[in-house]
C-alpha cells in the first residue's frame, strides 16, 4: 500500500509498514445466501490462527497483528456479516455468525487444532461456536472480551453512532472515524490505517463498511455464564485471556470473574494484563499485544 504520509508528526515505526504490506490473499464463501469474506497470510501447512474483529470492525484491524505472527502460524482473518466486505443481510444472529466462522474454517481447510483469537464482540460470537462445536478448535483466546461480574455495574458510555452516513469525500469521513466505545490512542498511524480501510463508496460520496441497521436487527447474543462453564469441562481445549489494563469494559475483576468461570475444576488460565492499554488493546500496545499473543499462541501449540 502507499506510504500515505512520510512527513507524519510522529513517525511510522518499521515494524508496521513491514507488516502492511505483507498482504493477504482474499477469498469468500457463501453462508445462508450471503458472502462472508475471509483473509489469509502465509504457510497453510503450519498451525493456524483464525481471527475475530469486534462490533463494526472487520480483518484490516488485524492487518498489523498477522503478518508478525507467520514465522509459526498461517492466519486467517474473516468480516462477519453486515461488516468489512462481507454482504449485509436483513436480520443477524449470533447462531448465523456461529455458522460464519465455522463455514470460514472449513473453507479455510483449518484443522481442528486452529487457535481462535477474538476481540470484543468477537469473542462472545468464539465463546458460541466452541459451545457449539466443542472439537473444532483447539484453543481459544479472548480479547478484552468476556463477562461482566454480576457485582461489577457497566461503565457509564455515551451511545454508540451506528448511523453510516454519507461523506462527500473520503478525506472528510476519514476525518470522522471514532473508536467504538471512545477511547483515546496515542498511536495516530493505526487509527488513520484502519480509517482508510473501513471506507467503501456509495451514492457518489463515502460511507463506513458496517450495516446501519445491523445493532437493530441483531438477535441471540446474550452473555450467559453458563456459556463459560460449559467450555471449561471440554477436553483438550486451552483458553486464555488478554485485556487491557486501563480497559472500561474489561476490569480485573471481570478478569477473575471470566477465569474462575473458564476454569472450574481445571488449572487456572494463562492471563495477561498489558499496561497503557484500553479496550482496543492491539492498537494502544500493539507490540506488547503481539509478544503475549504469541507466547500464548507457543504455549498452546501441540506437543
Amino acid at each position: 500500500m502507499a506510504r500515505w504520509d512520510k512527513a507524519a508528526s510522529s513517525p511510522i515505526p518499521d515494524w508496521f509498514w513491514n507488516s502492511v504490506e505483507n498482504e493477504a490473499e482474499s477469498h469468500s464463501v457463501e453462508v445462508q445466501e450471503c458472502d462472508v469474506i475471509y483473509r489469509s497470510w502465509g504457510d497453510a501447512s503450519k498451525p493456524a490462527v483464525l481471527l475475530l474483529h469486534g462490533m463494526y470492525a472487520h480483518s484490516h484491524w488485524w492487518d498489523f497483528i498477522a503478518p508478525q505472527l507467520l514465522d509459526t502460524h498461517y492466519v486467517v482473518a474473516m468480516d462477519l456479516s453486515g461488516m468489512g466486505d462481507s454482504d449485509y443481510r436483513y436480520d443477524y444472529s449470533g447462531s448465523t455468525y456461529v455458522q460464519e466462522v465455522l463455514a470460514v474454517a472449513n473453507a479455510a481447510g483449518l484443522s481442528d487444532e486452529t487457535s481462535l483469537v477474538a476481540h470484543s464482540f468477537g469473542g462472545l460470537i468464539a465463546v458460541k461456536v466452541l459451545n457449539h462445536a466443542p472439537e473444532r478448535f483447539g484453543a481459544l483466546i479472548l480479547v478484552d472480551s468476556g463477562i461482566r461480574h454480576p457485582d461489577d455495574p457497566p461503565p457509564e458510555l455515551p451511545p454508540p453512532n451506528s448511523q453510516a452516513a454519507i461523506y462527500p469525500s473520503r478525506e472528510s469521513a476519514q476525518a470522522r472515524f471514532r473508536l467504538q466505545p471512545p477511547q483515546p490512542c496515542d498511536n495516530e498511524y493505526l487509527i488513520t490505517y484502519i480509517a482508510k480501510n473501513s471506507l467503501r463508496a456509495e451514492d457518489g460520496g463515502w460511507t463506513w463498511k458496517f450495516d446501519e441497521d445491523l445493532p437493530g436487527s441483531l438477535s441471540d447474543v446474550e452473555r450467559k455464564p453458563e456459556d463459560f462453564t460449559q467450555l471449561a469441562h471440554m477436553p483438550g481445549l486451552r483458553i486464555g485471556l488478554i485485556f487491557g489494563e486501563d480497559s472500561k469494559l474489561f476490569s480485573a475483576k471481570t478478569a477473575d470473574y471470566v477465569q474462575q468461570l473458564l476454569s472450574s475444576g481445571v488449572d487456572s488460565i494463562p492471563v495477561v494484563s498489558i499496561p497503557n492499554a484500553q479496550h482496543h488493546v492491539f492498537l494502544d500496545q500493539p507490540l506488547l499485544f503481539t509478544e503475549a499473543l504469541q507466547g500464548m499462541l507457543a504455549e498452546f501449540s501441540p506437543s
